[in-house]
C-alpha cells in the first residue's frame, strides 16, 4: 500500500478524482487541479509528511475560501473593517501520478491569501507572501516514477490580522492548474501580443516570446491567428530575435475591433518547433483595438470618443467570499451591465484572471491595480511588510499574466499610497513605472491620488506617471487644468454614499456626512437597525453624493471618466456603523445584488433604455409627509398621482438628475407617467402593499453545469395576495434541496445581518432573499423554501 493511504476506499477516491498527468499527445498540457483536495483549519509540523494520514481531512474541490465558512464574530482579530471573520492558518494536500518522464511539470497558483508554502513530496518549493498575485513552482525534480502517488501540500496563514482594510478570505481562494511542458519551451505568460497599427482595414498584429530553451537546436515558430468562429485568418513563420527573445508581426485584414458594444476577440496559437520537431504549443486570446487619453478630449476608443463610466470592485463575491465562481462573477457584471457601466477598477489589488476573460468577452474596460499600500503601512500586518522584498515580483506577475487582455487599458501602480506626502514617493513612483514599462508601454500608468496640492504629492512630482488618477476632491475638477496643466485625468475613485437597500430617512433633500470628521468615529446615534437612508443623501465625510458626483464629471470633458466608490456592497468597511454591521454600505447594489434606487439614476444618465423608476414603497403612517422621488430619461417631464389625482408635473434641473414631491401618505396608489413631447412614454404603479400571502421565486441558471461549478440563483419575494411586494418582510426561511445539491450560500442585502452566509437558512429582508444553489452530479434539484407563516415555494434545477 502506498504509505500514507490508510485506506481503499480513500485511496480509490483521491485518484479517482485526479486526472493522470502525461496522457495526451500534445507537446503542451493544461490540467485543471481543482478537484479532489483535503482541508484542515489547524497547523502542525507532521501535515508536511508525504506518508501522513490525511484520511479524516475534510474532502473539498477549489476555490476555497474557510474564512466566509466562519462565524461573524467582533472579537476575530480582523475586526469588523476585514468583515468580523476568522483567520487563521489552514493546510491543503492533494495527489496525483504522472508519467511525464523527462519534461517539466509546474503547479500555478492564481491566488492564495495569504502567506502560503508549498511542497512537493516533502520538497519545500518556497513562499508567497501576496495574496493577490499568480505564481508558480516547477514540480519535475521531485516527483517519483510513473504510476507512483506524488503528494502536495500547501500551507495558507493567515493568522496575522489586521492586514487588510477590508475582508480578504483566505485559502486557495483561486484556481490552481498543472502544466506541463517540454524542456524547451515557451515561458509562463511568455507570448506578449500587441497590436501597434489598427485601423479599420487592417491591423498589424505583433508577439515577442520569451522561450526557455534546452540545447542549442535551431527554433521555428509557427503563429496563427482565428476569429471567433475558428477559422484561420492569418499565419506567419518568419521570426527576428534579440536579447534572447523573438518576435512575429502578422497582419490582420478588414479587423473587427474590440469595444464595450462589440467585444470581438481572436486567438492565436503559436507552435514551437526544434531542430524540425514539434516541442510546445502556446495558446493566447487577444482583441484588436486602440485607445487614447487626450488632456483636453478625455478618453477615446477605437477613435471614437467615450466617456468611462465605471464602478469600482473588491474581489469578494458576497456570499461565497473570496472563493472565485464563475457564474457569480458573470453575474455581478450583467447587473453592472444593465446599469450602464463599461468599466471596472479592481480595488485594490489583481484581480481573478478568469475575471479578466469575463472582462475581456463581455465588453469592460479595466483598471489594473498592484497594491493598497507601499512601504507605509495603512494596517499593522499588511503588505507594507513584504513590499520591500516581494513589489518587483508581484508588479511584474500582474502585468505579465495580464497583458494580453483588451479589457486592460490602465495599470495601477496604487492606490491612496502614503509616499504621497513623503519624498520618498519620488524614488518608488519611479522604480514603480520602470517596472511596468520594462514590460509593456501600450497602456498608460497612475497611481490613485487624494492630494490635490501639486506642491505637496510626491507621487506627481515623480513626473513618471501618464495620468493621473484622483480620488473624490470633486471641487478641484475645475481647476485641474490650471492646477496641473498638460496632465492627462480620470477620477479613479469616487462618491462614497452610504444607504440601505429599501430604508428611507425623511427628509430626503438634506445632506448627511456620516461620519462627520477626520476623526472618523462611528455613530452612536445612527438607526437603531443600523440602516441608512437610501435617499443618495448619506455619503461618508471625503465622499459627495452620486448626483453630485456625476454632474461634475458629466460637464468637463477633459474628465476622461470616472469609477463609482462602489458597484456592489462588499464584506469588511462597514461604514458608518460597528458590529453588528460587518459588510459595506457603499454599494449601488447591495451584496445580494439587489439594486438600491440609486441604481436607476445611473441607468437614466449611463443608458439610452428608457427608464422610470419610482420609489420609495408606498407603506407609511397615514398622513406622513413622505418624499417620492423618480429617476427618468428619454422624457421631459414627469407627473405624479395618488390614486389617481395629479400632483403636477416636473422636470430635471441641470445639476440634478431626479424629481421630488412632497407627499401626505395616504393607502392606495402611487403613479408616475413620464412625457416627451406630451406623449405618454412610461408609467410606473406602487401599490401599497398589504399583508404577506406568498413567496414568489424567480431562478436564473435553471439548468447549471456541475463540472463547471455553476450556481443557480433563486431570488424570492414576499408579496400580498395582489403581488405587491411586502416592504417590510423578514421572515426566516429555510432551504430544503431533493437531489444531489446543496446551498453554496444565502444573503438578504443587510449590511448588519450576522447570520452565517453558509447556512440553509436565513431572514427575508425588505421583502427579499437571494439563495445560491449548487448542482453535485447531473440530475434535477428540487429546491424548497419554507417559511414562517406562509406556504412553502419549489422551483426545479436541473443539473448537466
Amino acid at each position: 500500500m502506498i504509505k500514507g493511504i490508510m485506506t481503499v476506499r480513500h485511496f480509490l477516491m483521491l485518484i479517482s478524482l485526479i486526472p493522470l498527468v502525461g496522457m495526451a499527445q500534445s507537446p503542451r498540457q493544461i490540467i485543471d487541479f481543482n478537484k479532489g483536495w483535503s482541508f484542515i483549519l489547524g497547523d502542525d509540523s507532521n501535515y508536511v509528511k508525504p506518508g501522513f494520514d490525511s484520511k479524516e481531512w475534510r474532502m473539498l474541490d477549489l476555490p476555497h475560501d474557510w474564512s466566509i465558512e466562519g462565524r461573524f464574530d467582533s472579537t476575530h482579530p480582523a475586526r469588523n473593517a476585514g468583515g468580523a471573520l476568522p483567520g487563521g492558518i489552514g493546510w491543503y494536500r492533494k495527489t496525483f501520478t504522472t508519467n511525464s518522464t523527462g519534461r517539466k511539470v509546474y503547479i500555478e497558483f492564481d491566488g492564495v491569501h495569504r502567506n502560503s508554502e508549498v511542497w512537493i513530496n516533502g520538497h519545500y518549493l518556497g513562499k508567497w507572501p501576496y495574496g493577490y498575485t499568480a505564481f508558480r513552482y516547477e514540480l519535475s525534480r521531485w516527483l517519483k516514477p510513473a504510476g507512483q502517488i506524488n503528494t502536495v501540500a500547501v500551507r495558507v496563514d493567515n493568522s496575522q490580522q489586521p492586514n487588510s482594510r477590508w475582508y480578504t478570505g483566505s485559502g486557495i481562494y483561486r484556481d490552481v492548474k498543472l502544466v506541463v511542458t517540454n524542456k524547451t519551451a515557451i515561458k509562463h505568460w511568455g507570448s506578449f501580443i500587441t497590436t501597434p497599427q489598427v485601423n479599420s482595414q487592417s491591423a498589424i498584429v505583433s508577439v515577442e516570446h520569451d522561450v526557455q530553451r534546452d540545447g542549442k537546436g535551431v527554433l521555428k515558430f509557427i503563429s496563427t491567428v482565428y476569429d471567433a468562429q475558428g477559422k484561420k485568418i492569418s499565419e506567419v513563420n518568419a521570426t527576428t530575435s534579440k536579447n534572447g527573445k523573438y518576435y512575429q508581426t502578422l497582419a490582420v485584414n478588414q479587423p473587427q475591433l474590440w469595444s464595450i458594444s462589440h467585444p470581438y476577440l481572436y486567438k492565436m496559437v503559436t507552435k514551437v518547433f526544434q531542430d524540425n520537431k514539434w516541442v510546445d504549443e502556446y495558446s493566447s486570446t487577444f482583441g484588436i483595438r486602440y485607445f487614447n487619453f487626450d488632456v483636453d478630449n478625455g478618453f477615446s476608443l477605437n477613435g471614437q470618443y467615450l466617456k468611462i463610466l465605471g464602478v469600482c470592485q473588491h474581489h469578494d463575491l458576497g456570499a461565497l467570499g473570496a472563493a472565485y465562481n464563475e457564474s457569480a462573477a458573470r453575474r455581478q457584471l450583467k447587473i453592472l451591465r444593465e446599469m450602464g457601466v463599461n468599466a471596472i477598477r479592481m480595488a485594490h489589488n489583481p484581480p481573478a484572471a478568469r475575471l479578466l476573460d469575463l472582462c475581456d468577452e463581455m465588453g469592460f474596460l479595466v483598471m489594473d491595480e498592484s497594491f493598497d499600500m507601499w512601504a507605509k503601512k495603512k494596517n499593522k500586518f499588511d503588505y507594507s511588510i513584504d513590499f520591500p522584498e516581494w513589489h518587483q515580483r508581484d508588479l511584474e506577475h500582474m502585468i505579465k499574466r495580464d497583458r494580453n487582455h483588451p479589457s486592460v487599458i490602465i495599470w495601477s501602480i496604487g492606490n491612496e499610497i502614503r509616499e504621497q506626502f513623503d519624498s520618498t514617493g519620488i524614488t518608488i513612483t519611479r522604480d514603480l513605472v520602470k517596472i511596468v514599462k520594462d514590460i509593456d508601454t501600450t497602456r498608460p500608468v497612475l497611481s490613485a491620488l487624494t492630494e490635490t496640492d501639486p506642491e505637496k504629492n510626491y507621487i506627481y512630482q515623480s513626473g513618471a506617471l501618464d495620468i493621473i488618477g484622483l480620488n473624490y476632491k470633486i471641487d478641484s475638477y475645475k481647476d485641474f487644468q490650471k492646477n496641473f496643466p498638460g496632465v492627462k485625468v480620470i477620477a479613479s475613485e469616487n462618491v462614497s454614499g452610504l444607504a440601505s437597500r429599501g430604508h428611507y430617512d425623511m427628509p430626503s433633500d438634506s445632506l448627511r456626512l456620516w461620519p462627520s470628521s477626520s476623526k472618523f468615529k462611528y455613530v452612536e446615534n445612527g438607526n437603531p437597525d443600523f440602516t441608512v437612508s437610501a435617499y443618495d443623501n448619506v455619503a461618508a465625510y471625503w465622499g459627495v453624493t452620486h448626483e453630485n458626483n456625476w454632474w461634475q464629471v458629466k460637464r468637463y470633458k477633459y474628465m476622461s471618466g470616472l469609477f463609482v466608490w462602489s458597484g456592489f456592497d462588499f464584506l469588511g468597511e462597514p461604514v458608518p456603523y460597528p458590529y453588528p454591521a460587518r459588510s459595506s454600505y457603499y454599494g449601488i447594489i447591495d451584496m445580494a445584488g439587489f439594486p438600491k434606487d440609486v441604481y436607476y439614476m445611473y441607468q437614466s444618465e449611463w443608458t439610452t433604455k428608457p427608464v422610470l423608476h419610482l420609489y420609495p414603497h408606498w407603506n407609511w403612517k397615514e398622513g406622513q409627509l413622505v418624499d417620492v422621488k423618480t429617476y427618468y430619461n428619454n422624457a421631459d417631464e414627469v407627473e405624479l398621482f395618488v390614486n389617481g389625482k395629479s400632483l403636477g408635473r416636473k422636470t430635471k434641473i441641470d445639476t440634478a438628475f431626479h424629481v421630488m414631491w412632497r407627499v401626505p401618505y395616504e393607502a392606495g396608489e402611487l403613479k408616475a407617467v413620464s412625457y416627451k413631447n406630451n406623449k405618454q412614454v412610461l408609467s410606473k404603479i406602487i401599490k401599497t402593499a398589504g399583508a404577506d400571502y406568498r413567496l414568489e421565486l424567480s431562478v436564473e441558471n435553471k439548468i447549471i453545469n456541475s463540472k463547471k461549478n455553476e450556481l443557480a440563483f433563486i431570488t424570492a419575494r414576499v408579496v400580498d395576495k395582489e403581488g405587491n411586494l411586502v416592504p417590510d418582510a423578514d421572515q426566516l426561511v429555510k432551504v430544503n434541496i431533493e437531489g444531489a445539491g446543496n446551498v453554496a450560500g444565502m444573503d438578504n442585502g443587510n449590511p448588519a445581518d450576522v447570520n452565517s452566509l453558509k447556512d440553509a437558512q436565513h431572514h427575508i429582508y425588505k421583502g427579499l432573499l437571494l439563495s445560491m444553489i449548487k448542482g453535485v452530479k447531473p440530475g434535477q434539484l428540487k429546491v424548497t423554501l419554507n417559511v414562517e407563516g406562509l406556504p412553502p415555494a419549489t422551483t426545479l434545477i436541473t443539473v448537466k
